[in-house]
């Protein structure tokens, strides 16, 4: 790493660690649902979610959101419609387009979803942090918010040996 500039160092270090604290609070937050009455599967929680937090998306906004092809959201979509936790209707800008939203029945599908990690995480807070801490928290929760959706071309992170696909000492990849 000797080509990339200490900052780009530490905010790798950086990265690794974020990662590494947010992948582990996941899992322990889906350790914390229930178990078998979980009427949510992980992606129409998510798709829920999008929409509490959102508003209104198509479905191809939705599927770029969860990282998916339109295709593959059409089955969740579906179901969530039949259990009446969300709602299409026609864009008022292009009859084409679909525009979804989540209904009440959905927010209270994915408030009894999110209701025991959301209680573990706020008593694991409150026993474990200083109200400085859980300050600094309510900041870094913001701060996270504006980092998911950021739109940056994985090429702007790396140095140019990396860019270009090419390892110092490694031969060019074909």
């Amino acid at each position: 790493m000797a080509d990339v500039p200490e900052e780009a160092s530490k905010d790798l270090v950086l990265a690794e660690a974020l990662r590494w604290g947010v992948s582990r609070l996941a899992s322990r937050l889906r350790a914390e649902q229930p178990g078998s009455s979980r009427s949510l599967t992980r992606l129409a929680a998510s798709v829920l979610a999008n929409l509490r937090h959102s508003g209104p998306l198509t479905p191809s906004e939705l599927a770029a959101i969860e990282g998916l092809q339109t295709q593959s959201l059409t089955r969740v979509l579906n179901e969530l419609e039949e259990q009446r936790r969300i709602r299409r209707s026609k864009s008022e800008v292009d009859a084409r387009r679909q525009n979804i939203e989540v209904t009440e029945a959905g927010r209270e599908a994915l408030r009894e979803h999110v209701r025991d990690g959301n209680a573990w995480l706020a008593a694991a807070l409150r026993q474990t942090l200083s109200p400085a801490e859980r300050g600094v928290l309510q900041i870094a929760a913001g701060l996270l918010e504006q980092v998911a959706e950021a739109e940056v071309a994985v090429d702007e992170c790396r140095g140019p040996a990396q860019a270009s696909g090419q390892v110092e000492g490694a031969a060019p990849a074909l």
